[in-house]
C-alpha cells in the first residue's frame, strides 16, 4: 500500500460528526448546516438546458484534451476577466478542462512531485483546502505549512520561508481567495513569489475556485497569471491556475473546471491525465461552455452573497471578533472565550446549527495553529436561514445557550 495513506488525518467532516455523534439538540429549532461550502443557490436555467439537450453525448467517449470550442471559451474568460494579452494565451496550448479543481489539484501534485525524491517539500497555506496535504502525502512529499493568522491579515508571508524550505519545494499550493478567510493576495506577492520559483525551481499551483464571489464589484481578485502578464512573463512559466464553476455557476454537482498557465506543464499534466482516465463528459462541456461565456448569472450570485454578509455582519458583529472578507462566502470569526471545538458542539446542542471548528482546518506549524479558537462559517443557506443562523449564534454567546 501507498505508505501516505497512513498519514492521512480524517477529513474535517469526518472529526466534525464525531463530536456530534450522540448530541440529540436541546432546541427544538429546525436544523441549520453551515459547515459545508457547498452552494445552495439555484442552477441558472440556460445551463440546465443546454445539459438537458447534450445527454447524447453520453454514447461517445470524451476526449481528455476536452472539445476546441470549450477550451476557446476559457480561454477568451480569462483573457477577459484577468486582462491578459490575447495572444499569450492559447486554447491549444494553456487550457486544460477538468471534472472540478479537487480532482485536478490533486492529481496535480502526483504529475508534477518526483516521488523518487527524499526530501521533497509541498508548500501550503495553514489554514488549507485539506486536498493539499493529502496530495502532498500521497505524492511522497512532505508538507510545510505556511501560517496565515490574523495578525498577518490571513495572507501567506513568502519572505518567512527559510531558504533550506525553498531549496528543497517542488510544489507550493496557494488558496486567494483563501478558504476558509477570504483573504486575497496582491499582485506584488504573487509576483515576488514568482521570482522565488525562478530562483528555487519549484511549481505554482494556484487556486483561484473562489476568485468570482467577490464583495467589491470595483475591486475583482487578481490572478497569478494576471500577475505573471503584469511582470512581463506572458508565457507563463512555472504558473498553473484552477479554476472551477461550482461557486461561480452554483454547479457543484456538475464537477466542472479547468487548469490553465505554462504550456509544458499543461502538456505533462494531459499526458498524466490520459492515463488517469478523467476526461470530462460531453455533456458537462457543453454545458461549461455557455457558462463560461455568461456573466450576468455571476454578477447575480455576487449580489445575493453581499445581502447575505450585510445582514449577518450586522448582527454577529456586536459579539464576535469578524470581520468581511474581500472574497469568498465563509466568515472566519474568532471564538470568545473557549476552544473551538467545544464552541461548535455546544452551539450545535443548543441551538440546532452547525458550522465547523477552525482547528479542523489547519495543523500545528512553529507551535501555532491558526486555526485554533476559529470557525467557519458557509453562508450558502438562503438569506433568512442565514439570519437565523446569525441570530442563534448571537443568542447563544450573550446567553450562553
Amino acid at each position: 500500500m501507498n505508505p501516505g495513506l497512513d498519514l492521512l488525518q480524517p477529513y474535517p467532516f469526518e472529526k466534525l460528526a464525531r463530536i456530534k455523534e450522540g448530541i440529540l439538540p436541546i432546541s427544538d429549532k429546525p436544523a441549520i448546516d453551515l459547515s459545508i461550502g457547498e452552494p445552495k443557490h439555484e442552477t441558472p436555467e440556460f445551463i440546465l438546458e443546454v445539459l438537458r439537450q447534450q445527454l447524447a453525448g453520453a454514447a461517445v467517449y470524451p476526449k481528455t484534451r476536452g472539445i476546441d470550442p470549450l477550451r476557446q471559451a476559457i480561454a477568451d474568460w480569462l483573457c477577459r476577466r484577468f486582462k491578459l494579452p490575447p495572444d499569450s494565451l492559447k486554447y491549444d496550448q494553456h487550457i486544460l478542462p477538468v471534472n472540478g479543481t479537487r480532482e485536478a489539484l490533486f492529481a496535480f501534485a502526483q504529475c508534477i512531485v518526483d516521488s523518487s525524491s527524499d526530501d521533497a517539500i509541498v508548500v501550503s497555506p495553514n489554514p488549507f483546502y485539506q486536498i493539499y496535504e493529502g496530495a502532498a502525502l500521497l505524492a511522497g512529499a512532505v508538507p510545510y505549512f505556511l501560517n496565515c493568522d490574523r495578525a498577518g491579515r490571513f495572507l501567506p508571508d513568502f519572505s518567512s520561508v527559510p531558504e533550506y524550505i525553498w531549496k528543497r519545494c517542488q510544489l507550493i499550493y496557494l488558496c486567494s481567495p483563501g478558504n476558509p478567510t477570504g483573504a486575497v493576495i496582491d499582485s506584488e506577492s504573487l509576483q515576488t513569489l514568482i521570482e522565488f520559483a525562478d530562483q528555487y525551481d519549484f511549481v505554482i499551483a494556484a487556486d483561484e475556485c473562489y476568485s468570482e464571489i467577490y464583495l467589491d464589484e470595483a475591486n475583482p481578485p487578481v490572478g497569478l497569471l494576471q500577475a505573471a502578464a503584469e511582470a512581463g512573463r506572458d508565457d507563463y512559466r512555472r504558473c498553473m491556475v484552477f479554476h472551477s464553476l461550482s461557486k461561480r455557476s452554483n454547479v457543484p454537482g456538475m464537477r466542472s473546471g479547468f487548469v490553465a498557465g505554462d504550456k509544458t506543464l499543461i502538456e505533462q499534466f494531459f499526458r498524466y491525465r490520459t492515463y488517469h482516465g478523467c476526461a470530462m463528459p460531453l455533456y458537462t462541456q457543453a454545458a461549461s461552455l455557455v457558462a463560461w461565456q455568461d456573466e450576468d448569472h455571476v454578477q447575480e450570485n455576487r449580489r445575493l452573497y453581499r445581502e447575505k454578509f450585510d445582514a449577518a455582519l450586522e448582527i454577529l458583529s456586536p459579539v464576535l471578533n469578524v470581520h468581511r472578507p474581500d472574497a469568498s462566502f465563509y466568515l472566519w470569526p474568532e471564538i470568545p472565550g473557549t476552544d473551538d471545538v467545544t464552541f461548535v458542539r455546544d452551539l450545535f446542542a443548543s441551538q440546532n446549527l452547525t458550522v465547523l471548528p477552525g482547528s479542523f482546518l489547519s495543523r500545528t506549524a512553529n507551535d501555532i495553529n491558526p486555526g485554533e479558537r476559529h470557525c467557519r462559517i458557509a453562508l450558502v443557506a438562503p438569506l433568512a436561514e442565514c439570519i437565523e443562523a446569525a441570530k442563534r449564534i448571537h443568542e447563544f454567546i450573550t446567553t450562553g445557550k
